[in-house]
């Protein structure tokens, strides 16, 4: 045969096998994309059958459930407080405040439009500086600069969002309601952030047009199921990913003490010699007590059970509305009952404890309690990110009144409980951009899959507070009893934390958002012992968890402390690496002596029970 005819024949045999490949790669294409609908429309398909039963289950009142998650669906939405809630009508009287002070100044207004328009005739003309800050992830993609019309798109949201808020600063509102109306306008300012839609966000078209819209598809998928099974937020976590006992909560040891509000864990010793002294941990009744114990590598029992600690702590009981009148009382009781069997169990007089957030609270006020019939068994608290000074304005208290603190009581004492999934949805509004429209865009718009991350998981893993509970700290944080001696009872006795005559030590993160640093700064005026306040780099989650290692890690410290944060502040040296091993070494020195490490866990009168991280813990 001719060689040029073999070589044409070649040509065409390539030509129809590559047309044959891309023929296939279209064919798998649609086959995807005809998958995806179906799961979309099996998701939809549930998600109208959970509306159809819900239409058809009256509730404990009478009402049928559509009626009453109508009255509610959109206050849970907007939240400001976990335990108080924002309702529409905060954000309508901080909206009309604003708007009565530009009428009171029409010049001041008149000025704000001028330099508004005059600014944006710069921006279409290619004028104008105005740019993202650097560290705003929303616009990291090339093309918000090199596009002309989304430069310009991009710097005109830019100029609005500044606008408004330049307005607020000189519209003469008074500090908290410029806060509130400061606060109302980042919530909707944000919301309406190009990168939110799909025509506006250039990395969610980049991929519609690579996976020939089964990115669109798939985000619908996506959107459909969080309607059905996640309140209507976008997931912010696979929750497949991970396994409490499996993947998280790993440390060994068994439940040693049970009753009806928590379990007692003793954790395995690591170590040949520990000291003598045990520590009793106290984790918040808001989620589950495993942030204590994350992944291998994050968890701080385990960092603590390999210095020589005998570690110890509690699980509580996933509250139900039969738990309803569990108060502040009955966890302060329930953690002396677990103290009595560390004690027995260690055969130490005394002990060392440990508190986290409300958990903290709880354990502060027990410590009051304590000191006032003169009970010495605690030798040593440790806060982390506990606020008990309510005077500090935070995020959280912005929408604070008696009137609203009633209505919340109120609203729990009809359910019996608050659940976990509202407080969640609460503390995501807190910071939308980070815990919503990121996951919005990742989801929806981008068509990828939630994250999978073990703090996200945890914070995911809710549970509920009773409505007792939850009015004794709404009490708490309106009346702030514990910065006034005798003015609140526990347990039948007047709580006075100046008499809290143990050391004390203290972290607080320099941008947690949820219990600000300044107040849990606070709690070295109230308490009468010695105090070691550090100062963590990071947030209200990622100060907990600051293992050796990072080379990021920082955290700050002084010798002295004045009444003002600030000159604390001023005068705080930054130390390198984690406040760990700075809270171990000090630990350390309050433990007692070392000894060899038992050989069985728990005692005659203490038999271990189940394995960590115990039963409690998987409870719905």
């Amino acid at each position: 045969m001719d060689p040029q005819v073999e070589t044409a024949l070649a040509k065409e045999r390539r030509k129809r096998a590559e047309a044959e490949a891309a023929l296939a790669e279209e064919k798998r294409k649609v086959a995807a994309l005809e998958a995806e609908q179906r799961k979309a429309a099996d998701a939809l398909q549930a998600l109208e059958e959970q509306q159809r039963e819900a239409n058809t289950q009256p509730d404990a009142a009478g009402m049928t459930a559509p009626a009453t998650e109508a009255a509610g669906a959109v206050d849970a939405a907007f939240g400001i407080n976990p335990l108080i809630g924002f309702k529409g009508a905060d954000a309508f009287t901080a909206g009309q405040q604003l708007l009565q002070q530009a009428l009171k100044q029409p010049g001041m207004a008149m000025r704000h439009s001028t330099e508004f328009f005059t600014e944006l005739g710069r921006i279409w003309t290619r004028q104008s500086e105005i740019a993202s800050d650097a560290k705003d992830k929303r616009f990291l993609d090339q093309t918000w600069t090199d596009h002309p019309l989304y430069k310009a798109y991009l710097q005109t949201y830019l100029l609005w969002n500044q606008s408004l808020h330049a307005f607020v600063d000189d519209a003469g509102l008074a500090p908290r309601d410029a806060d509130r109306a400061r606060f109302v306008l980042s919530l909707f300012t944000e919301a309406v952030a190009p990168t939110n839609t799909m025509l506006g966000n250039p990395a969610a078209m980049k991929r519609f047009y690579e996976t020939g819209g089964a990115s669109a598809v798939r985000g619908l998928v996506h959107m459909l199921e969080d309607l059905a099974k996640n309140g209507g937020l976008p997931s912010q976590v696979n929750m497949k990913a991970f396994q409490v006992g499996k993947d998280l909560a790993l440390t060994p040891g068994s439940v040693v003490f049970k009753n009806e509000v928590l379990e007692l864990i003793q954790y395995t010793p690591a170590t040949d010699q520990v000291y003598q002294r045990p520590l009793l941990m106290v984790p918040p009744q808001i989620n589950k007590f495993y942030i204590l114990d994350l992944s291998p590598g994050k968890s701080f029992i385990e960092f603590a059970v390999k210095q020589g600690l005998q570690v110890f702590c509690l699980s509580w009981r996933n509250p139900t509305p039969a738990q309803r009148d569990w108060g502040l009382d009955t966890y302060m009781q329930a953690i002396l009952a677990a103290s009595d069997a560390v004690r027995a169990i260690t055969g130490s007089p005394d002990l060392n404890t440990l508190g986290t957030c409300s958990g903290g609270m709880t354990l502060s006020a027990l410590l009051g309690q304590l000191a006032a019939r003169g009970d010495r068994r605690i030798q040593t608290a440790t806060l982390f990110v506990t606020v008990l000074d309510y005077s500090v304005e935070s995020q959280l208290g912005l929408f604070a009144t008696p009137e609203t603190i009633e209505a919340a009581k109120q609203a729990s004492r009809v359910q019996g409980v608050l659940e976990g999934q509202e407080m969640a949805r609460v503390f995501a509004w807190l910071r939308p951009n980070d815990l919503i429209w990121n996951y919005w865009v990742n989801n929806y718009l981008i068509g990828k899959d939630p994250p999978s991350f073990d703090v996200l998981y945890w914070n995911n893993d809710s549970t509920r507070l009773p409505a007792r509970l939850h009015s004794d700290m709404l009490d708490i944080a309106l009346s702030n009893p514990f910065t006034s001696p005798g003015t609140i009872a526990l347990l039948g006795t007047p709580i006075d934390l100046s008499k809290v005559m143990c050391d004390a030590y203290i972290m607080a993160g320099v941008t947690d958002h949820i219990t600000p640093w300044k107040g849990c700064y606070a709690t070295t005026q109230l308490l009468g012992g010695t105090c070691e306040f550090v100062l963590s780099s990071a947030g209200h989650i990622q100060s907990i968890l600051n293992p050796p290692g990072n080379p990021k890690a920082k955290y700050f410290t002084a010798a002295e402390y004045p009444v003002d944060p600030d000159q604390w502040f001023a005068r705080a040296k930054q130390q390198d690496g984690s406040w760990w091993e700075h809270w171990r070494n000090w630990l350390w020195a309050r433990s007692g002596e070392r000894k060899p490490a038992p050989k069985a866990l728990g005692n005659t009168q203490y038999q271990p029970e189940a394995p960590a991280p115990g039963t409690y813990i998987f409870e719905p």
